[in-house]
C-alpha cells in the first residue's frame, strides 16, 4: 500500500472513496473546474494501482501491463492538494464526527463521494471455491487466472454475457481448451433476440468456443478427467479445471449500509437528482 501525497493547506476536506473508472473520472473533471481553489482532495482505493481501463481489461492477457492500461499519468494525483491513498480501503464512515475510517487511521471530510462502483456476482452455488470460484473484475483477478491457468487444460466462464465472452476468448489466448456456460437458452440474452443469439453462437463456436445453454449449475465436486466437475440439473455434467463467474454485478454498498445510508430497492444509494 502505498499514498501519493501532495502538500496540505487549510482548505476543506473532499474525500473520493474508490477510485474505479468513474472516482477517476470525477476527480478529472474537479481539478479541471477548479476544485483545487477550494478543496484538498483525498482519494481511497481499494487497489493497489491508479485508475485502469477496465473496458480494455481482456488486452492485459494480451501483453499490455497495468501502467500502459492507467487512465491517467501519476502526476494527475502528484499536484498541491491532491492525496491518492493506494491499496488502502475505507472500512468504515462515521457521520456524526465526518471521518471515513481505515486500517491506516481516521480521515476528516468536509464533503464526501461514494465512487465505490460494483462487484462480480457468484450464485451461492456448493463447491464454489479456490479455482472453482474466479472471477473477472480487476488486474490482480487476471493475475489468478493466468496463474491458475498454468496448470490447466479446459476453462469454463459461467455467464454467456459480453463480459463472459470476453472471459472465454481470454481463456483460449491462455492456451486453454474454452467452455461458456449460460443459463438462458442464447447468449447475451438481455441484448438479443432468438436469431441473434444463434447468429452469435456460431461465431463464438468458429473462434474455437464451445457453448453450453440452458445450462444451470447445481453443485460443484471433484471431477475424474478434470479437476472439477460441474454438475447440472438432469444428470448433465461438464468437467474443467478452472471455473470463471461472470453471472453479472452488484452494487458495492457496503458502506452506505454500514452507515445507514438509504438505499435503493435493489442496492446501491439512494440518490436525488444531483447524485446527492
Amino acid at each position: 500500500m502505498n499514498s501519493t501525497v501532495a502538500t496540505s493547506n487549510n482548505l476543506p476536506t473532499l474525500i473520493v472513496i474508490g477510485n474505479g473508472m468513474v472516482g477517476h473520472h470525477c476527480v478529472e473533471q474537479l481539478i479541471e473546474r477548479g476544485a483545487l481553489a477550494q478543496y484538498q482532495i483525498q482519494v481511497f482505493s481499494e487497489e493497489p494501482l491508479r485508475a485502469y481501463d477496465r473496458v480494455h481489461l481482456s488486452e492485459y492477457f494480451g501483453g499490455r501491463d497495468a501502467e500502459s492500461l492507467a487512465l491517467s499519468g501519476a502526476e494527475l494525483y502528484q499536484q498541491p492538494g491532491v492525496t491518492l491513498h493506494l491499496g488502502i480501503p475505507v472500512l468504515e464512515i462515521d457521520r456524526e464526527r465526518c471521518e471515513v475510517i481505515t486500517a491506516q487511521g481516521c480521515f476528516s471530510f468536509d464533503k464526501l463521494v461514494l465512487a465505490t462502483g460494483s462487484y462480480p456476482f457468484v450464485p451461492p452455488i456448493e463447491g464454489a471455491e479456490g479455482h472453482s470460484r474466479l472471477v473477472y473484475r480487476t488486474l490482480a483477478d487476471l493475475d489468478t487466472i493466468r496463474l491458475a491457468a498454468k496448470q490447466a487444460t479446459r476453462g469454463v466462464v459461467v455467464g454467456g454475457g459480453l463480459l463472459g465472452l470476453e472471459a472465454a476468448n481470454a481463456l483460449k489466448s491462455l492456451g486453454l481448451e474454452a467452455h461458456v456456460v449460460e443459463f438462458a437458452p442464447r447468449l447475451m440474452p438481455v441484448q438479443l433476440d432468438d436469431h441473434g443469439g444463434l447468429a452469435l453462437k456460431a461465431q463464438i463456436e468458429a473462434l474455437g468456443v464451445s457453448v453450453h445453454l440452458s445450462r444451470a449449475t447445481q453443485s460443484i465436486s471433484a471431477g475424474r478427467e478434470f479437476r472439477y466437475r460441474m454438475n447440472f440439473s438432469g444428470d448433465e455434467f461438464l468437467e474443467t479445471d478452472l471455473i470463471v463467474f461472470s453471472a453479472g454485478i452488484r452494487p458495492q454498498d457496503a458502506l452506505a449500509r454500514q452507515c445507514n445510508l438509504e438505499l435503493g430497492p435493489r442496492g446501491g444509494v439512494a440518490i436525488d437528482s444531483q447524485c446527492r
